[in-house]
Protein backbone atom coordinates (compact mmCIF):
# COMPACT_ATOMS: atom_id res chain seq x y z
CA UNK A 1 0.00 0.00 0.00
CA UNK A 2 0.99 3.59 -0.49
CA UNK A 3 0.58 4.24 3.25
CA UNK A 4 3.16 1.56 4.02
CA UNK A 5 5.82 3.59 2.15
CA UNK A 6 5.23 6.75 4.22
CA UNK A 7 8.03 7.27 6.76
CA UNK A 8 7.07 6.81 10.44
CA UNK A 9 3.57 5.59 9.44
CA UNK A 10 2.02 3.03 11.80
CA UNK A 11 -1.06 1.45 10.20
CA UNK A 12 -2.05 -0.34 13.39
CA UNK A 13 -2.16 2.90 15.33
CA UNK A 14 -3.53 5.15 12.58
CA UNK A 15 -6.29 3.03 10.96
CA UNK A 16 -9.57 2.00 12.59
CA UNK A 17 -9.77 -1.64 13.66
CA UNK A 18 -12.45 -2.56 11.09
CA UNK A 19 -10.50 -1.00 8.22
CA UNK A 20 -7.26 -2.58 9.41
CA UNK A 21 -8.89 -6.02 9.51
CA UNK A 22 -10.25 -5.63 5.97
CA UNK A 23 -6.79 -4.63 4.70
CA UNK A 24 -4.79 -7.39 6.42
CA UNK A 25 -7.43 -10.17 6.10
CA UNK A 26 -9.60 -9.53 3.03
CA UNK A 27 -13.09 -11.09 3.32
CA UNK A 28 -13.02 -12.47 -0.21
CA UNK A 29 -11.32 -15.65 -1.40
CA UNK A 30 -9.79 -16.07 -4.85
CA UNK A 31 -12.23 -17.74 -7.23
CA UNK A 32 -11.00 -20.96 -8.78
CA UNK A 33 -12.88 -22.00 -11.90
CA UNK A 34 -14.24 -25.48 -12.39
CA UNK A 35 -11.59 -27.81 -13.91
CA UNK A 36 -8.95 -25.04 -13.74
CA UNK A 37 -5.36 -26.21 -13.43
CA UNK A 38 -4.96 -24.41 -10.07
CA UNK A 39 -7.90 -26.31 -8.60
CA UNK A 40 -6.95 -28.89 -5.98
CA UNK A 41 -7.01 -32.45 -7.30
CA UNK A 42 -10.24 -34.20 -6.35
CA UNK A 43 -10.38 -37.61 -4.76
CA UNK A 44 -10.89 -40.73 -6.83
CA UNK A 45 -14.23 -42.34 -5.92
CA UNK A 46 -14.48 -46.05 -5.35
CA UNK A 47 -16.22 -48.21 -7.94
CA UNK A 48 -19.77 -49.27 -7.09
CA UNK A 49 -21.30 -52.74 -7.52
CA UNK A 50 -23.27 -51.46 -10.52
CA UNK A 51 -20.26 -49.60 -12.01
CA UNK A 52 -17.23 -51.78 -11.25
CA UNK A 53 -14.90 -50.69 -14.07
CA UNK A 54 -14.18 -48.12 -16.77
CA UNK A 55 -15.88 -50.08 -19.55
CA UNK A 56 -19.18 -50.24 -17.67
CA UNK A 57 -18.99 -46.54 -16.85
CA UNK A 58 -18.51 -45.59 -20.49
CA UNK A 59 -21.31 -47.94 -21.57
CA UNK A 60 -23.75 -46.40 -19.12
CA UNK A 61 -23.16 -42.77 -20.08
CA UNK A 62 -23.95 -43.56 -23.71
CA UNK A 63 -23.18 -41.50 -26.84
CA UNK A 64 -21.01 -44.40 -28.01
CA UNK A 65 -18.38 -43.58 -25.38
CA UNK A 66 -17.63 -47.29 -25.01
CA UNK A 67 -15.39 -47.01 -28.08
CA UNK A 68 -12.86 -45.26 -25.81
CA UNK A 69 -12.71 -48.08 -23.25
CA UNK A 70 -9.47 -49.39 -24.78
CA UNK A 71 -7.82 -45.95 -24.51
CA UNK A 72 -8.46 -45.47 -20.76
CA UNK A 73 -6.59 -48.24 -18.98
CA UNK A 74 -7.63 -47.85 -15.35
CA UNK A 75 -10.16 -46.41 -12.91
CA UNK A 76 -7.68 -43.93 -11.42
CA UNK A 77 -6.70 -42.66 -14.85
CA UNK A 78 -10.35 -42.04 -15.69
CA UNK A 79 -10.84 -39.77 -12.66
CA UNK A 80 -7.47 -37.98 -12.69
CA UNK A 81 -6.81 -37.24 -16.37
CA UNK A 82 -7.61 -33.72 -17.54
CA UNK A 83 -8.87 -32.70 -20.97
CA UNK A 84 -5.39 -32.45 -22.48
CA UNK A 85 -4.43 -35.89 -21.21
CA UNK A 86 -7.65 -37.38 -22.54
CA UNK A 87 -6.79 -35.91 -25.92
CA UNK A 88 -3.33 -37.49 -25.80
CA UNK A 89 -5.00 -40.82 -25.05
CA UNK A 90 -6.88 -40.58 -28.34
CA UNK A 91 -10.19 -38.88 -27.45
CA UNK A 92 -9.98 -36.21 -30.14
CA UNK A 93 -13.47 -34.68 -30.10
CA UNK A 94 -13.81 -31.85 -27.57
CA UNK A 95 -17.50 -32.58 -27.11
CA UNK A 96 -16.75 -36.16 -26.07
CA UNK A 97 -14.09 -35.08 -23.60
CA UNK A 98 -16.42 -32.56 -21.99
CA UNK A 99 -19.14 -35.17 -21.74
CA UNK A 100 -16.83 -37.64 -20.00
CA UNK A 101 -15.58 -34.94 -17.61
CA UNK A 102 -19.13 -33.90 -16.76
CA UNK A 103 -20.26 -37.42 -15.97
CA UNK A 104 -17.04 -38.06 -14.08
CA UNK A 105 -17.77 -35.15 -11.76
CA UNK A 106 -21.38 -36.27 -11.29
CA UNK A 107 -20.17 -39.75 -10.32
CA UNK A 108 -17.70 -38.22 -7.87
CA UNK A 109 -20.58 -36.32 -6.25
CA UNK A 110 -22.60 -39.59 -6.08
CA UNK A 111 -25.12 -38.20 -8.54
CA UNK A 112 -25.75 -41.53 -10.22
CA UNK A 113 -28.15 -42.53 -12.92
CA UNK A 114 -30.58 -45.45 -12.57
CA UNK A 115 -29.00 -48.34 -10.67
CA UNK A 116 -25.87 -46.52 -9.58
CA UNK A 117 -26.77 -46.79 -5.88
CA UNK A 118 -27.55 -50.54 -5.89
CA UNK A 119 -25.63 -52.68 -3.41
CA UNK A 120 -26.25 -56.26 -4.58
CA UNK A 121 -25.32 -56.72 -8.23
CA UNK A 122 -24.26 -59.98 -9.91
CA UNK A 123 -22.90 -59.90 -13.48
CA UNK A 124 -24.44 -56.50 -14.10
CA UNK A 125 -27.93 -57.54 -12.95
CA UNK A 126 -29.67 -56.33 -9.79
CA UNK A 127 -33.06 -57.30 -8.37
CA UNK A 128 -35.51 -55.03 -6.57
CA UNK A 129 -38.36 -56.43 -4.50
CA UNK A 130 -41.28 -54.93 -2.62
CA UNK A 131 -41.31 -56.56 0.83
CA UNK A 132 -43.24 -55.96 4.03
CA UNK A 133 -41.42 -54.12 6.81
CA UNK A 134 -42.72 -52.86 10.19
CA UNK A 135 -44.24 -49.39 10.30
CA UNK A 136 -42.27 -46.85 12.33
CA UNK A 137 -44.23 -45.19 15.10
CA UNK A 138 -43.29 -41.76 13.79
CA UNK A 139 -44.97 -42.59 10.45
CA UNK A 140 -48.13 -44.04 11.97
CA UNK A 141 -51.28 -42.47 10.51
CA UNK A 142 -54.05 -41.60 12.99
CA UNK A 143 -57.72 -41.12 12.15
CA UNK A 144 -61.13 -41.42 13.80
CA UNK A 145 -64.17 -43.57 13.06
CA UNK A 146 -67.84 -42.57 12.98
CA UNK A 147 -68.05 -42.76 16.79
CA UNK A 148 -65.06 -40.46 17.23
CA UNK A 149 -62.74 -43.23 18.39
CA UNK A 150 -59.07 -42.99 17.45
CA UNK A 151 -57.85 -45.52 14.90
CA UNK A 152 -54.39 -46.31 13.58
CA UNK A 153 -54.78 -46.90 9.86
CA UNK A 154 -51.40 -48.61 9.48
CA UNK A 155 -52.21 -51.29 12.07
CA UNK A 156 -55.48 -52.28 10.42
CA UNK A 157 -54.03 -54.00 7.37
CA UNK A 158 -55.57 -54.63 3.96
CA UNK A 159 -56.28 -57.56 1.67
CA UNK A 160 -52.66 -57.57 0.50
CA UNK A 161 -50.87 -56.09 3.54
CA UNK A 162 -50.28 -57.51 7.00
CA UNK A 163 -51.46 -55.29 9.91
CA UNK A 164 -48.67 -53.11 11.27
CA UNK A 165 -46.57 -53.49 8.12
CA UNK A 166 -45.80 -51.39 5.06
CA UNK A 167 -44.18 -52.03 1.70
CA UNK A 168 -40.62 -50.92 0.93
CA UNK A 169 -38.22 -51.46 -1.96
CA UNK A 170 -35.13 -53.51 -1.13
CA UNK A 171 -32.18 -54.64 -3.22
CA UNK A 172 -31.66 -58.31 -2.36
CA UNK A 173 -29.17 -60.73 -3.89
CA UNK A 174 -30.63 -62.64 -6.86
CA UNK A 175 -32.90 -65.46 -5.72
CA UNK A 176 -33.62 -64.12 -2.22
CA UNK A 177 -37.12 -62.92 -1.33
CA UNK A 178 -36.85 -61.88 2.33
CA UNK A 179 -34.63 -59.58 4.38
CA UNK A 180 -32.22 -61.55 6.57
CA UNK A 181 -30.89 -58.71 8.73
CA UNK A 182 -33.82 -56.52 9.81
CA UNK A 183 -31.65 -54.36 12.08
CA UNK A 184 -30.07 -52.45 9.18
CA UNK A 185 -31.87 -49.26 8.10
CA UNK A 186 -33.60 -49.46 4.75
CA UNK A 187 -31.97 -47.59 1.89
CA UNK A 188 -33.99 -45.54 -0.56
CA UNK A 189 -33.03 -45.99 -4.19
CA UNK A 190 -33.18 -43.05 -6.57
CA UNK A 191 -35.32 -43.29 -9.72
CA UNK A 192 -37.44 -46.19 -8.35
CA UNK A 193 -40.66 -45.97 -6.35
CA UNK A 194 -43.76 -47.93 -5.39
CA UNK A 195 -46.92 -47.54 -7.43
CA UNK A 196 -50.38 -48.75 -6.42
CA UNK A 197 -49.18 -50.24 -3.17
CA UNK A 198 -46.48 -52.75 -4.02
CA UNK A 199 -45.76 -52.33 -7.75
CA UNK A 200 -42.22 -51.16 -8.53
CA UNK A 201 -41.85 -48.53 -11.23
CA UNK A 202 -38.65 -47.06 -12.64
CA UNK A 203 -36.43 -46.78 -15.72
CA UNK A 204 -35.13 -50.00 -17.30
CA UNK A 205 -37.06 -52.11 -14.77
CA UNK A 206 -37.89 -55.54 -16.23
CA UNK A 207 -40.68 -57.39 -14.43
CA UNK A 208 -39.68 -60.80 -13.12
CA UNK A 209 -42.24 -63.39 -14.31
CA UNK A 210 -45.04 -64.36 -11.92
CA UNK A 211 -44.34 -61.49 -9.51
CA UNK A 212 -46.98 -59.02 -10.79
CA UNK A 213 -44.52 -56.09 -10.71
CA UNK A 214 -43.57 -56.69 -7.07
CA UNK A 215 -40.09 -57.77 -8.20
CA UNK A 216 -38.05 -56.37 -11.07
CA UNK A 217 -34.53 -56.72 -12.37
CA UNK A 218 -32.31 -53.93 -13.66
CA UNK A 219 -29.49 -54.82 -16.02
CA UNK A 220 -26.55 -52.73 -17.20
CA UNK A 221 -27.56 -51.38 -20.62
CA UNK A 222 -25.77 -49.11 -23.06
CA UNK A 223 -26.95 -45.52 -22.67
CA UNK A 224 -28.84 -45.93 -19.38
CA UNK A 225 -27.44 -42.64 -18.09
CA UNK A 226 -27.14 -40.86 -21.41
CA UNK A 227 -27.95 -37.17 -21.68
CA UNK A 228 -29.82 -36.99 -24.96
CA UNK A 229 -28.74 -34.37 -27.47
CA UNK A 230 -31.26 -32.22 -29.25
CA UNK A 231 -32.05 -32.69 -32.94
CA UNK A 232 -31.88 -29.92 -35.50
CA UNK A 233 -35.10 -29.82 -37.48
CA UNK A 234 -34.88 -27.96 -40.80
CA UNK A 235 -31.50 -26.46 -39.95
CA UNK A 236 -32.21 -25.55 -36.34
CA UNK A 237 -33.78 -22.49 -34.80
CA UNK A 238 -31.70 -19.89 -36.64
CA UNK A 239 -32.06 -21.29 -40.18
CA UNK A 240 -35.48 -22.91 -39.94
CA UNK A 241 -37.46 -20.12 -41.63
CA UNK A 242 -34.88 -19.75 -44.39
CA UNK A 243 -34.76 -23.44 -45.22
CA UNK A 244 -38.54 -23.85 -45.13
CA UNK A 245 -38.99 -20.81 -47.39
CA UNK A 246 -36.50 -22.20 -49.92
CA UNK A 247 -38.24 -25.58 -49.79
CA UNK A 248 -41.65 -24.00 -50.39
CA UNK A 249 -40.24 -21.96 -53.28
CA UNK A 250 -38.75 -25.08 -54.86
CA UNK A 251 -42.05 -26.93 -54.49
CA UNK A 252 -43.96 -24.08 -56.18
CA UNK A 253 -41.48 -24.00 -59.07
CA UNK A 254 -41.74 -27.74 -59.54
CA UNK A 255 -45.53 -27.53 -59.48
CA UNK A 256 -45.51 -24.74 -62.09
CA UNK A 257 -43.07 -26.67 -64.28
CA UNK A 258 -45.22 -29.79 -64.08
CA UNK A 259 -48.33 -27.80 -65.04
Amino acid sequence: MAAARIPDFNARASLPLRLLTSVTNPPYQPCVRYLHQSRKPATVPSPTPFVPDVETFLRLIGRNMSRYSSKITGWKQLFTADSAELRELGIEMTRDRRYILRWREKFRQQDYGPGGDFENVVDGVAELRAVEVPVEKSKSAKTTNADGESLDVNTMGTATLTPGMRYAIVNLPPGETEIKDTSKPLKKFAHYKLHHGNMIKGPYAQIIPNTWSTAVKVQVTDGMWEHKRGRKIDGGQRRQKEIRAKRALAERRNAQAAA
